[in-house]
């Protein structure tokens, strides 16, 4: 911090309070017009109006108090601890809240920036198990420095600047990852069209002939039937099959539903949070112990398919992962369904694209869709799914195609990935420079010295604490 700044706590600053919930025993509480802010709506930057509003009489009988316009909103416990807010309106708030009011001598905005950098660390500050919490107590402690108030204002609007500069760059990287996922789906509807193979199937009947079309599918297959088999069929290129999933793999498993602990004894067994898109992700993993019959019952083999069968975001359902060599010292839970498939027909990797494509993902969704809140797939339902299925050899080649305009996907992705990482992190270097007093230039500074309603922190600091006594 420069030595022409000033430190002081924020208690010892700006007035501070919380809010208070009006009884939900009393119906002429609630359904006024007083705006009544609860945690969850501290992400909308500035508020001008809430979910729920309350009435005179509510606030004349209960905690709840009028916080002014310009008022800071700061969440001090549950899920949303830390999260900070503008008042734009007149409101109340509940007592998950703290207000903190207005001082004509510290920009507000310079506050509102300060707690943004500051938020890292009254979180690790909270106290409490499932639901960490930070009292006011806490918050009043918190050293503010600062400079000037044309200071003030010139490093506001400096992190403005940059920030706008920095979300433009962040709202093109993610435009570019929807962009790579419409890129990825294109890829795979293609894929399993047969386009990409095309040229390869032609130089193929030019020197092994037509395939047959019974070659392509199982011994079982049965004939199209519904009206979307018989379309989809129809799409299909010559030697290629429509065939139900549980014709080409073994009759689909389901996990262990034996507790698991953290405690590294006995076999590791794969979870929901260890399948990733694609792959197994064996960084935290739990553990029990097995009978020599239950290691058989959940063994893994290296080309086996684990999927997600339950979740509360259908989404997840059906997200799958390839069980490489490394992968098959694990067992796997009972929210996942192990695929093994029959390698005469159907390729694992081929298999593994295909259920990530978005003609398997409409069939997955459909028959996962819950009103209950938690979306399942059983074991019959994906064995009924749709697949189209070429000859093994163009499923090797159409892996090799899909692989290698993915894996360019993939990279970009994963630079798209640590460039937003670097944002975030930018962003609290720029809020570091600025609580440091190192964001504005010599001549900026300069410039901020001149302005008529300059005067040194010390000063600032010696009227705030007599305006406070006076109080």
């Amino acid at each position: 911090m420069r030595e022409d700044w000033e430190i002081e706590e924020l208690g010892k600053l700006f007035h501070t309070t919380s809010g208070g919930t009006p009884s939900r025993k009393n119906n002429s509480y609630y359904g006024g017009d007083i705006p009544w802010v609860k945690s969850g709506e501290l992400d909308k930057g500035i508020i001008y109006d809430t979910e729920e509003k309350i009435t005179e009489e509510a606030v004349k009988n209960s905690s709840a108090k009028l916080f002014p316009e310009g008022t800071i909103l700061i969440a001090l416990y549950g899920a949303t601890i830390g999260k900070i807010a503008f008042l734009g309106v007149e409101a109340t708030t509940n007592q998950a809240i703290c207000g903190i009011f207005k001082n004509e001598n510290i920009d507000i905005k310079f506050l509102y920036n300060f707690l943004l950098f500051r938020k890292p660390k009254l979180i690790s500050q909270g106290t409490g198990g499932a639901q960490p919490n930070i009292s006011q107590t806490i918050l009043k402690k918190l050293e503010l420095p600062f400079p000037s108030i044309p200071e003030q204002r010139a490093i506001v609007h400096k992190i403005e600047n940059l920030f706008a500069s920095l979300d433009k760059g962040i709202a093109d990287l993610k435009k570019a990852q929807e962009q790579l996922k419409v890129y990825r789906q294109a890829v795979l509807k293609k894929a399993f069209e047969g386009e990409l193979t095309r040229e390869w199937r032609e130089q193929r009947v030019k020197t092994d002939g037509r395939p047959s079309q019974k070659a392509a599918t199982t011994p079982i297959a049965a004939e199209p039937t519904t009206n979307y088999e018989k379309q989809a069929a129809e799409k299909l290129p010559e030697g290629w099959g429509l065939v139900k999933l549980g014709d080409v793999i073994e009759k689909p498993k389901y996990g262990t539903s034996k507790k698991c602990s953290t405690v590294e004894e006995g076999c590791g067994v794969l979870r929901i949070p260890n399948i990733v898109q694609g792959f197994v992700d064996s960084s935290d993993l739990k553990y029990a112990q097995f009978s020599r019959d239950e290691l058989k019952t959940y063994e893994l083999r290296e080309g086996d398919i684990l999927t997600i069968r339950s979740n509360g975001s259908v989404s997840i359902v059906g997200r799958c992962a390839l069980i490489r060599k490394n992968d098959t010292k694990f067992l796997y839970a009972g929210y996942l369904i192990r695929l093994r498939p029959f390698k005469e027909y159907i390729s694992s990797e081929y298999l593994l694209h295909l259920l990530s494509s978005f003609d398997l993902r409409v069939q997955i969704e459909l028959k996962a869709k819950s009103t209950s809140g938690v979306n399942n797939i059983n074991s019959g339902e994906i064995q009924s799914l749709n697949v189209s299925l070429p000859l093994i050899k163009e499923q090797h080649q159409i892996v090799r195609e899909i692989e290698s305009r993915l894996s360019v996907c993939d990279k970009v992705e994963q630079n798209i990935s640590e460039g937003l990482e670097k944002s975030e992190a930018l962003r609290q270097s720029i809020l570091k420079k600025a609580f440091e007093g190192k964001l504005l230039s010599e001549a900026e500074i300069k410039k901020c010295k001149q302005a008529a309603d300059y005067e040194p922190a010390d000063e600032l600091l010696k009227k705030i604490k007599k305006e406070k006594s006076e109080k």
